[in-house]
């Protein structure tokens, strides 16, 4: 099977492309963590990257697709895949068609989670990564047991730069500006399928699976 989750930033598509990618066997292919293992390891693309990461811009398209290129064409990505973060733009899907096209894997579903604005800002917000170990907690959702403290390691926690207010209603309104037209080209495809992604973890995955079969 091979899939596209589309969803603004703190919908939730990490979480369920990951759950999708275990269940059914499938390369789970996140353009967030290939981008912030970049930053993380210092490499040239990170570093370009992290110019427009730290503004709560959307990495270049050239960057990006030079990353999903090289990992679509990895042995685990010809059993099947589920793209999780990416096309984000119309340019990007066109460039996604043709590399799929070269390596014989044809697009068969594009799920778009939505959510309501309001909610993304406090999902976002409310986040919180331990420098030390990792670790990520929610002030609202998976609080840590002291507060400000990681449970693992006793470090401090921080609020990364994008899931400050700011870069979050920064992210979103380019998000959208950039989706509105990506979702009427898989619409138009017959690809497309909006998913409700408010509710619990198991509630959205309940319903992207009863679209699947």
């Amino acid at each position: 099977m091979h899939l596209v989750l589309l969803g603004p930033p703190g919908a939730g598509k990490g979480t369920q492309a990951t759950i999708l990618a275990r269940d059914l066997r499938l390369a789970h292919i996140s353009t967030g963590d290939m981008l912030r293992t970049a930053v993380r390891e210092g490499s040239d693309l990170g570093l370009a990257a992290r110019e427009y990461m730290d503004r709560g811009e959307l990495v270049p398209d050239e960057l990006v697709i030079a990353l999903i290129q090289d990992r679509l064409g990895a042995p685990d990505a010809r059993g099947g895949f589920i793209l999780d973060g990416f096309p984000r733009n119309v340019s990007q899907a066109e460039r996604l068609d043709e590399i799929l096209e070269e390596l014989n894997l044809p697009l068969e579903l594009v799920l778009n989670l939505q959510v309501p604005e309001a909610e993304l800002i406090r999902r976002m917000t409310g986040r919180r990564v331990c420098p030390g170990c990792g670790e990520s907690y929610h002030l609202v959702f998976n609080p840590p047991k002291s507060l400000g403290v990681c449970d693992q390691c006793g470090e401090d926690l921080i609020q990364r730069d994008d899931d400050k207010e700011a870069t979050v209603r920064m992210r979103l309104e380019v998000y959208e500006r950039e989706n509105a037209p990506l979702v009427e080209y898989y619409g138009e495809a017959g690809l497309l399928v909006d998913i409700d992604g408010r509710g619990t973890v198991e509630q959205v995955y309940d319903r992207i699976r009863s679209e699947l079969k």
